[in-house]
């Protein structure tokens, strides 16, 4: 018989969206363990056009979720969960990090599909919290794809991308990724090199230790880019001096309060807690601190540029010109906005049999990025091309805003280990404090992939390189990111 603590404040909080629509409920603390300093916090979880499949990616979508608490008011705290005592919903598989920061939710078996598990249970090991404190506890849910184990290839084709990889020697031939072992970056046969077709191709020197993630390995990317609401639910968990080091309205991101390049995030400022007006729309106008503050506290990590083509193309080998749907057809027709600014915000006149993605010539009637997995939600057809999507399921890694990936171009990009975030910021800024990550004042190490609303077609091919190794310090209207984690 489970008890219920009835004399703690629960607090919730989750995030709501057309295409993913990621629901966490009736979340409540069971079965009190005070002799073993541990409790359950259960939930319901629920999101929509989920899938696992054995065939083809042979691969399956996931929630990342994470518990943050509080008592008597104070700071957020993140939670310690153990895979010991948790408790599966039925038709679920719940695995725990093993660094103990959260847990990966998925379907246990082959279908596709809305889900719905119910009464999840995490087992937390609330320490040193008082049972008679006030507690305030919310769970996070963010929605992954499980990009498998196993060799892919970078670049290499006859295309035109710039400052593309290929194999030492040949710019022509692809670099295949057989292990996470360490590369050595030089223009000589089995070596990883890179064309230099403008300045920010990257230094053309060093080599990935054996830890720098190079996606051989099995790792969860985010499904969309970061939401608005995303980034509010970090923003609003701050205290007061840490806004300040993260407000993206002030004159170091977009400078208002209004609405600027479809970004809605505004703050008053003080204990006021930042709004949107579009939560479910790509965030954009982040510097590197803000980038890596989220990340830290989500306990996730950035995405190296050898994941993101990974992630992008999958096994297969590269194609000239071709775009995450595996391809180089894209439309280029202004779309048409319905419900702009809505959950439901969708394209009225998709392309069919050919490639949908927000970039200059379909942006117009935009002025910005569309919500996140605008074209999934609005397709009819549900192919690669018509939604946009990669050959894992990932979407908009081609268009809307930039992917923020880890570069291999400068010294301070190589020397990324892929450590995880671990849920703790810096008590005074917010910022990460996570090692080995790109430089959170000036951006070094960090590239941008994919293209954005205001690019054009060819900064969206998955091999192009054009910003390889650029570093930019002040946000910008077309930078996102999406954060990654190394699979259990």
């Amino acid at each position: 018989m489970k008890k219920t603590i009835t004399f703690l404040a629960i607090m919730m909080m989750y995030f709501t969206g057309y295409a993913n629509n990621i629901r966490v409920s009736n979340i409540s603390l069971e079965n009190l363990n005070e002799a073993g300093g541990w409790v359950h916090v259960e939930f319901d979880l629920a999101w929509d056009n989920s899938w696992r499949i054995s065939a083809g990616p042979s691969n399956w979508d996931a929630a990342w979720v994470f518990v943050k608490y509080r008592t008597n008011g104070d700071n957020w705290q993140h939670a310690t969960v153990y895979q010991t005592n948790s408790v599966a919903a039925t038709g679920s598989t719940l695995e725990v990090s093993s660094d103990n920061k959260g847990a990966f939710i998925y379907r246990d078996a082959d279908g596709d599909g809305n889900v719905n598990f119910t009464n999840v249970q995490l087992h937390w090991d609330y320490g040193s919290t008082n049972t008679s404190d006030v507690l305030d506890v919310q769970v996070y849910a963010i929605e992954m794809v499980h990009v498998p184990e196993g060799a892919f290839y970078l670049g290499g084709t006859s295309g035109t991308e710039k400052n593309k990889f290929h194999g030492g020697g040949s710019t022509s031939i692809s670099y295949n990724v057989t292990s996470e072992n360490a590369i050595s970056i030089a223009n000589t046969v089995s070596n990883l090199y890179y064309t230099s077709d403008t300045a920010s191709a990257g230094d053309h020197s060093g080599s990935l230790a054996a830890n720098y993630p190079k996606g051989f390995g099995a790792f969860y990317c985010m499904k969309y880019e970061t939401s608005e609401a995303q980034w509010l639910a970090f923003f609003n968990s701050l205290t007061e001096q840490q806004k300040g080091y993260h407000d993206i309205t002030d004159a170091d991101h977009k400078n208002s309060d209004t609405t600027v390049f479809r970004n809605t995030i505004a703050w008053t400022g003080g204990t006021a807690d930042a709004t949107t007006t579009s939560p479910d729309r790509a965030i954009a106008y982040l510097h590197a601190s803000d980038i890596n503050a989220y990340m830290d506290w989500a306990a996730m990590r950035p995405m190296t540029e050898l994941e993101y083509e990974k992630a992008a193309r999958g096994p297969g080998t590269p194609k000239a010109g071709e775009f995450a749907w595996g391809n180089a057809n894209i439309n280029n027709i202004d779309y048409t906005i319905s419900n702009s600014g809505f959950s439901t915000e969708t394209v009225s006149n998709m392309a069919i049999s050919t490639g949908n993605a927000l970039y200059f010539d379909t942006s117009n009637l935009f002025g910005g990025p569309g919500r996140c997995g605008i074209f999934a939600s609005s397709a009819s057809n549900k192919t690669r091309e018509e939604t946009g999507g990669s050959y894992y399921g990932i979407m908009e890694l081609s268009g809307n805003v930039y992917e923020t990936c880890v570069t291999v171009g400068t010294s301070t990009g190589r020397a990324y280990s892929g450590l995880h975030g671990n849920g703790i910021i810096s008590t005074i800024t917010g910022n990460g404090t996570t090692s080995s990550w790109p430089n959170n004042t000036t951006g070094d190490g960090y590239c941008y992939r994919g293209g954005a609303f205001v690019n054009a077609a060819d900064f969206l091919r998955i091999s192009d390189r054009f910003d390889g190794a650029t570093i930019l310090s002040d946000g910008s209207s077309r930078i996102g990111f999406r954060a990654v984690r190394t699979a259990p």
